[in-house]
């Protein structure tokens, strides 16, 4: 029996499958990852640090995303893991927040991989939630459902019995101190860590990304199956990487956060080595600058510096503008 409204009206309800068909608004793994970074360095989040590793869960590869921001009540872990909600809005000051939809965490974590968990504690409660396509599918779920397990951070009294059995049976983990390892994981008493298994895989069975080549980096391998070679995938999965035309960014994850943010405010450690922030604005080359005079019918007018500039090594345009206001 569908769920009815205050109204007395069904309430729409979602279907399991849209997690997958949703993820595949990310057609390049990379953005991704930097979904699940936005996250952490948006306002009320404002996490200093993002840990991004990789680390093997009962022989499952994981992709573990751990930062030291607020963490979030259960109440906040239940909207981010729904869909369409979200308390960012619009801010006065000059942090401005990248997501504003309400579906990034969604989008991100199911297009790296099948099933996530996401351990979070804000000073007074730690909850558990589990995103789970493999879950849904066990259970035949018409509707998707995410068991959520809070618990008093001073006590560890348990609440909602129910979610937290549905966690120790479909997720990695099948003790309430495991999970509390993994709460206790977390720096400090406030910050939020996303384990993420059942990681994209090839036709071949080999993972999406390359672990291994750098043991410092996440990179996407030279050679892609069947699956990568139609004509609507990027041009890194066939350009070969011998030739100066790839930038680096295209095939290695430490390259593209380098140069993820003009204004970097979160500091990124991958695989334990920090990543060293490169400000594109302060090493193109090659700068032209033309000004022009829109027409206005008001009674100032705007002048309006454009600035161009290209640096070759990285094939990257950056175009910025400036404003006056003359009366």
């Amino acid at each position: 029996m569908a769920r009815l409204s205050e109204h007395g009206i069904r309430l729409s309800s979602m279907s399991p499958s849209y997690l997958e068909s949703n993820s595949t608004s990310h057609t390049w793994p990379f953005s991704a990852v930097a979904e699940l970074i936005d996250n952490a360095s948006d306002p009320g989040v404002t996490a200093k640090n993002i840990w991004i590793d990789v680390v093997t869960v009962r022989e499952q590869l994981c992709l573990s995303f751990m930062d030291n921001g607020s963490g979030m009540t259960p109440n906040k872990l239940h909207k981010m893991l729904s869909f369409g909600f979200t308390e960012k809005g619009s801010s006065k000051s000059s942090h401005q927040p990248i997501g504003v939809y309400g579906n990034g965490f969604k989008s991100g974590s199911m297009r790296l991989g099948r099933d996530a968990l996401i351990f979070t504690k804000n000073g007074g409660c730690q909850s558990v939630g589990m995103l789970s396509q493999s879950f849904l599918q066990a259970i035949k779920a018409q509707a998707v459902i995410v068991p959520i397990a809070p618990f008093n951070q001073q006590t560890n009294i348990l609440l909602f019995k129910a979610s937290l059995r549905a966690i120790l049976k479909y997720s990695l983990f099948q003790s309430v101190s495991e999970l509390q390892e993994q709460l206790d994981s977390i720096q400090g008493k406030k910050g939020t860590k996303i384990l993420i298994w059942n990681v994209r895989r090839n036709k071949d069975g080999k993972p999406e990304f390359d672990f291994d080549t750098d043991a410092e980096d996440i990179r996407l391998p030279e050679i892609r199956s069947e699956e990568t070679q139609g004509k609507w995938r990027r041009d890194y999965y066939k350009q070969r990487r011998d030739s100066n035309g790839v930038p680096e960014m295209e095939f290695s994850l430490r390259a593209y956060l380098s140069i993820l943010y003009l204004k970097p405010r979160i500091q990124i450690i991958l695989r334990q080595k920090k990543v060293q922030t490169k400000l594109i604005a302060k090493s193109l080359s090659m700068i032209e600058n033309d000004v022009y005079k829109p027409q206005f019918i008001v009674s100032f007018h705007l002048l309006q510096n454009l600035s161009l500039s290209f640096q070759p090594a990285l094939s990257v345009v950056s175009v910025s503008l400036r404003y006056y206001y003359s009366f």
